[in-house]
């Protein structure tokens, strides 16, 4: 039976952490570790999730969980399903939840490597868009005009000058056996995918969006909203790749005003009229990319 917010487990995995509150990371793990159950081993590197989840001598994973290397995530989640594998142990996931810093920039050479070996485990990658568990600075999928401490706003700096890495065509790239995109302000659709991943042999790959209200400079309560209008203003697409082909999840006829979620967000605050039609543009050219490659819709 499809896992829905009806019948998803009332068993909860993570609890009692020390997240912000409205921490979209937490939840995304929340609902994962929901759907994948009791015998998966979550991998989580250097980042808010360890840095949240393991307290001493509170552990807040009821299923088996273990800080990795910040560089080794997926390194570490080949080495354990081997292990599990080697002891006879069946019916069990791997899962990594790492976040943008610790897939995109740190972790990737790892990752890479799983994939190309076709391992069998689940990486997720929760992207709140900068290293916040040390103090918000610029990982390589902070988007573009983004405030953080090591892109600053003032006389001579404007935010982030780059654009967000294409983290998830870069996976498709490998071959790999399967990879979507989600965000926390489509639950349905993020529980869908990682019951998918769950029946899938070989690498998986989740990269969910999952905003920081510290971080982005959002009202706590405001997290799931936001998380919600980069979609659907097309910042953020929800897609799937799977058998060499991609596809679409969610499609637009019209897209919401991207200068109304921008404005909603401290981090964007400074930027000017023009900043925000060049992020508009990046937009536009992104969706010219998907409209021509992504050749199915599905609902």
């Amino acid at each position: 039976m499809a896992v829905n917010v009806k019948t998803i487990s009332d068993d909860e995995l993570f609890f009692g952490h020390k997240a912000c509150q409205g921490c979209g990371g937490a939840l995304a793990v929340r609902i994962a570790l929901k759907i994948l159950g009791r015998r998966s081993v979550a991998v989580v590197p250097a980042g808010c999730m360890s840095a949240v989840g393991f307290n001493y001598p509170q552990l807040c994973f009821a299923n088996n969980a273990i800080i990795s290397t910040f560089a080794g995530t997926a390194s570490m989640m080949t080495g354990i399903e081997a292990g599990l594998r080697a002891l006879g142990k069946k019916d069990f996931q791997v899962v990594g939840i790492a976040g943008d810093g610790g897939t995109g920039d740190i972790g990737i050479q790892a990752l890479s490597g799983a994939i190309e070996r076709n391992d069998n485990v689940l990486y997720i990658c929760y992207d709140n868009e900068a290293y916040m568990n040390t103090g918000t600075q610029k990982s390589t999928l902070t988007p573009f005009g983004a405030r953080t401490t090591t892109t600053p706003v003032a006389t001579n700096a404007h935010g982030n000058r780059s654009y967000k890495k294409n983290m998830f065509e870069i996976v498709a790239a490998h071959g790999i056996a399967y990879a979507a995109t989600a965000s926390v302000g489509y639950l349905p659709d993020f529980m869908k995918k990682v019951e998918k991943a769950m029946s899938i042999q070989g690498t998986k790959y989740l990269h969910v969006i999952a905003p920081c209200p510290t971080g982005w400079g959002v009202k706590t309560e405001d997290c799931i909203e936001v998380a919600k209008e980069v979609v659907d203003c097309g910042l953020w697409y929800l897609a799937e790749f799977e058998n060499g082909e991609f596809t679409l999840n969610k499609d637009f006829k019209e897209f919401s005003s991207v200068e109304n979620y921008i404005k909603k967000q401290g981090r964007f605050k400074h930027l000017s009229d023009e900043e925000i039609d060049l992020i508009r543009k990046s937009r536009d050219d992104k969706w010219k990319f998907i409209n021509k490659y992504f050749n199915k819709v599905t609902k």
